[in-house]
């Protein structure tokens, strides 16, 4: 399965059946969290293994094991 290393809010919308406004909000968030934590962010993205970790609690390593 090749998956994008960045997810940003049309994922998001079309993964968790959201609206684009509550997307935004949730990267906005994330974003912050990662530049707080000294990493180099992409404004409107973040990276599907820190989403997957976020929001479904484990890894894309963990997740492919099951």
């Amino acid at each position: 399965m090749n998956k994008e290393l960045f997810v940003n809010a049309e994922v998001l919308t079309s993964e968790l059946g959201i609206s684009r406004p509550f997307a935004y909000k949730l990267l906005a968030q994330w974003n912050s969290e990662l530049e707080k934590a000294g990493y180099c962010v992409i404004h409107g993205r973040v990276p599907r293994a820190y989403y997957e970790s976020k929001f479904y609690g484990f890894d894309s390593r963990e997740k492919e094991a099951i």
